[in-house]
């Protein structure tokens, strides 16, 4: 588990580093909790195959810096992608707004317990 800041807010972030942890993503799982998120890296698309809720996804660089926010992606039937990006950060539907997200910011990040 790593901690990722941005606008004075902490989020707990699961890494996805490998195959097995990327292909299963948040699939079958019953929800994310608020402050929490998955970062499957290195990553530039998702699917909601398998998916019980609906997910924010957040586009990043190797640097950590946002390139594309959607919002709300749809389980079962979402899809998204974003060339170029290296990693995406799954998190709750509506938290990007909560967090005030927006293109261009930058987390910050360091290792968790």
């Amino acid at each position: 588990m790593e901690k990722f800041f941005i606008n004075d807010t902490t989020l707990e972030v699961e890494l996805a580093d490998n195959f097995l942890k990327r292909l299963r993503g948040l699939m079958f799982r019953e929800r994310l909790e608020p402050g929490r998120g998955l970062l499957l890296a290195p990553c530039n698309s998702v699917h909601m195959l398998f998916m019980r809720f609906a997910i924010d996804v957040v586009y990043l660089d190797e640097n950590f810096c946002i390139k594309k926010i959607v919002r709300d992606l749809t389980p079962w039937l979402g899809m998204s992608v974003c060339f170029g990006a290296w990693g995406a950060l799954e998190l709750p539907s509506g938290e990007a707004e909560r967090l005030k997200l927006s293109v261009g910011q930058k987390f910050e990040r360091t290792r968790g317990d």
